[in-house]
């Protein structure tokens, strides 16, 4: 079977109609731009941290503090490998735990103000690139882009959240 076949089989009774690859391949382009951002916004922190460990501050970032089970959740891991991913960042200085005031078995993340800082730091970066490009682009354009985004998070299922700086990041 075909490529362009797969997506489309894969589609069928989703609403996507025939010739959708097009849809996809623009999203695949869009992906593609957007994690490299992200990949340059980190390349200065690559001895700090990784990826999904950034992706981790993110979440205590926006969700606010977190038990262990509901940042593998978030994170789309096991809880072991949350609790792995917790124990460097708390050594690295980003993360700290705290016992809850009702219950001491329950242990919170939450993020420490120099974890607050770098997650500050790689939005102004990613903001600052992103807001580059965005200036290339027509205003008009850029009005249906904010409204294609907005569907396509929303049919990802993207919680909305506050973000740290008024912005969803990876």
């Amino acid at each position: 079977m075909r490529g362009d076949q797969q997506v489309l089989d894969a589609s069928a009774g989703t609403g996507a109609a025939p010739g959708d690859s097009a849809v996809v391949e623009a999203v695949l382009g869009a992906s593609r731009v957007l994690v490299a951002i992200a990949a340059r916004s980190l390349a200065d922190l690559a001895e700090e941290v990784t990826v999904p460990q950034y992706r981790a501050l993110v979440v205590l970032a926006s969700q606010g503090p977190q038990r262990v089970l509901s940042l593998a959740e978030a994170l789309a891991v096991t809880p072991s490998t949350a609790t792995r991913m917790c124990d460097r960042l708390v050594r690295k200085g980003l993360v700290r735990r705290r016992a809850s005031r009702t219950d001491r078995r329950e242990v919170r993340l939450t993020l420490t103000p120099a974890g607050q800082s770098l997650v500050d730091q790689v939005t102004r970066r990613r903001r600052a690139e992103i807001s580059r490009i965005l200036a290339k682009i027509p205003r008009a354009d850029q009005e249906t882009i904010v409204e294609m985004f907005d569907k396509l998070a929303d049919a990802a299922g993207e919680v909305p959240g506050p973000a740290p700086t008024g912005a969803w990041d990876l």
